[in-house]
């Protein structure tokens, strides 16, 4: 199976690609998703966490989010840690559900796909790319979050111009009309790339 990766950052537009190919019939797999998942799910995922983190990890049998996020927060090397335990799970279990698709190609569409090295685990990437004001507005709306938090947020992000030089395709998301346009493009040519 011709597996793609497809990130970018915050407020650029990704999942409206990740939609825009889904509805072409392209299986999607979304990163960010399947990682809460399987932190809930996973046995081994959830007890290799409370290794790390302590029976608090996890409040009444669910994973207590808010507090593992201030935890992580505060600590890179817990950041790395958990990323240790978790990037790799997600990687095994998008290979298994890579594995049963029958679309062309699939798509694993993740924020941090170069951060996280599962760009190494893709035949092609993919950088969805849109002006820094325009992010900050989509992202104040979408999440109803400040301006500041916002910029917090897009500053602990790779820049554009880094995952631009690492992707094998761009994209740019100004126009919704132009973006299906490109989107329609790329998708002929991973359709291509896959066959090759």
């Amino acid at each position: 199976m011709y597996k793609v990766g497809l990130t970018g950052g915050i407020g650029s537009g990704k999942s409206t690609v990740a939609k825009l190919l889904a509805m072409r019939g392209v299986a999607v797999y979304v990163a960010d998703e399947r990682a809460k998942s399987l932190m809930e799910e996973s046995e081994a995922v959830r007890s290799a966490i409370i290794a790390i983190f302590g029976e608090e990890a996890y409040a009444s049998g669910a994973l207590n989010r808010a507090w593992l996020a201030e935890q992580v927060f505060v600590s890179k090397e817990l950041l790395a840690r958990l990323n240790a335990v978790v990037h790799p799970a997600v990687m095994e279990d998008f290979d298994r559900w890579a594995e049963a698709q029958t679309s062309e190609y699939v798509v694993i569409e993740s924020a941090i796909l170069f951060e996280a090295g599962l760009d190494g685990r893709v035949d092609a990437t993919i950088a969805v790319m849109s002006p820094e004001a325009l992010r900050l507005q989509r992202a104040m709306k979408r999440d109803g979050a400040s301006r500041e938090a916002i910029e917090a947020r897009m500053r602990n992000q790779m820049s554009d111009d880094e995952r631009c030089a690492r992707a094998r395709y761009a994209i740019v998301n100004i126009e919704l009309e132009e973006l299906e346009e490109d989107v329609e493009q790329l998708h002929r040519r991973l359709c291509y790339d896959a066959r090759a």
